[in-house]
């Protein structure tokens, strides 16, 4: 079961790496593009800290290469001007990247159909737990709690 999992995390990685070079962009970009759609806008410094980028000059870098490529927007913040709120464009995302990850959910929902109700939640409880362990496992390697 462990080369397994290995398998799978290298390719889910190896896979994102070549979305991302499809979309025009590298790996740690679309992750941080990834983060914003699905949690939502951030500043700077909460972006850094979703990717566990540095605050500063590497998340500043992420965020110019972003806005340049159309994958992000800056604005200001409207109740503190000093602030500034990075948004992702779901536009971009959709136009650049949107008809591969299309192309893997309706073969992962083809594959899905074939399975039990029992293997579903099995599956779903088992990449709820993997996600758990590596986001605590990541959180450990950074030193973060």
């Amino acid at each position: 079961m462990a080369d397994v999992m290995r398998d799978f995390m290298a390719r889910a990685v190896l896979f994102q790496d070549a979305v991302a070079r499809y979309g025009g962009i590298n790996s740690t970009d679309m992750q941080a593009v990834g983060l914003l759609m699905s949690e939502g806008p951030a500043t700077p410094g909460e972006l850094a800290e979703r990717t566990g980028m540095t605050a500063g000059g590497a998340i500043t870098a992420v965020i110019d290469r972003l806005e340049r490529a159309g994958y992000v927007t800056r604005q200001r913040d409207g109740a503190d001007r000093r602030r500034v709120i990075v948004t992702a464009v779901p536009e971009t995302v959709l136009a650049k990247v949107g008809p591969i990850y299309g192309r893997i959910a309706a073969r992962w929902a083809d594959y899905l159909e074939t399975l039990s109700d029992e293997q579903l939640q099995f599956a779903e409880e088992l990449f709820t737990r993997a996600t758990e362990i590596n986001r605590e496992e990541t959180q450990a390697l950074r030193g973060t709690p």
